[in-house]
């Protein structure tokens, strides 16, 4: 591919994960496939994630307190996404919770009510991204807090991609099966772009032994998590999507909390 079609591709996934404004002419005549943009959805998570990091080197250099820097940072990237994510954590929490069929499972999902297992499972999830970035902040500092950032960012959404292109689509009306599956060549592209940029920028930061692991766990999580998924549901939704990002995104940060 050209380059200038890599820029066209960080530019459309940048526009769907999140709610940046995007030039509109990335947009003319795109049939709204993110079949190869979805290879540049790292990419992307690191053009979202430069608003939230510069959060935590701005609220840093002032002298606030981590812990307020943290949930600071988190609430900014929740609004660059428009919590697109956490949604989809939430109505898959609900649906796995509920322990029922599957065409129950996929109805819960469509419910846009949040229930008790959707609930718990966002507080856990901004508490625990909080809990480490406190952490993070603490014992590395604010810049390599900022780079971390970056990093993680960069691995979920790859993770994104990753369970997108291992399983079909559980419904065909459904937002994920409308916009094209991932080609394998974006999965792997996704992949690789995602695992360059998070061991540029995290081992630097944390080391190359907890980045190492780091990463070795959030492939576990995600892993499990796909898992799962094609037990019993036997595709992936638009929900499950989002539940990979964050799942990805939050045992990274705690692993790299717990190995400083």
């Amino acid at each position: 591919m050209q380059f200038s079609n890599y820029l066209d591709d960080i530019a459309r996934a940048t526009g769907f994960l999140s709610r940046l404004p995007v030039p509109a002419r990335y947009f003319e005549g795109y049939d709204g496939s993110l079949s190869r943009a979805s290879g540049m959805f790292p990419a992307a998570g690191v053009v979202i994630a430069l608003v939230p990091a510069l959060v935590v080197l701005i609220l840093s250099w002032l002298g606030a307190n981590p812990a307020l820097t943290a949930m600071i940072a988190i609430t900014a990237s929740i609004a660059l996404t428009g919590g697109l994510h956490e949604d989809g954590l939430a109505d898959s929490a609900d649906a796995f919770g509920a322990r029922g069929g599957r065409d129950q499972m996929l109805e819960i999902m469509k419910d846009s009510r949040t229930g008790t297992y959707g609930a718990l499972a966002l507080v856990l999830s901004f508490a625990f991204r909080a809990t480490s970035l406190t952490i993070l902040l603490s014992v590395h500092g604010a810049w390599s807090t900022f780079l971390l950032l970056l990093a993680v960012a960069a691995a979920s959404r790859a993770a994104i991609t990753w369970h997108w292109n291992a399983l079909p689509p559980a419904r065909q009306d459904g937002v994920a099966a409308s916009v094209g599956a991932p080609e394998d060549s974006a999965a792997t592209r996704s992949l690789a772009t995602g695992g360059i940029l998070f061991v540029a920028l995290a081992v630097p930061s944390a080391g190359f032994m907890p980045a190492l692991l780091a990463l070795g766990v959030l492939t576990a999580f995600v892993s499990l998590w796909t898992s799962i998924v094609r037990e019993k549901l036997h595709g992936h939704t638009g929900d499950t999507l989002g539940a990979s990002q964050q799942i990805a995104e939050t045992t990274c940060l705690v692993a790299l909390a717990l190995l400083v």
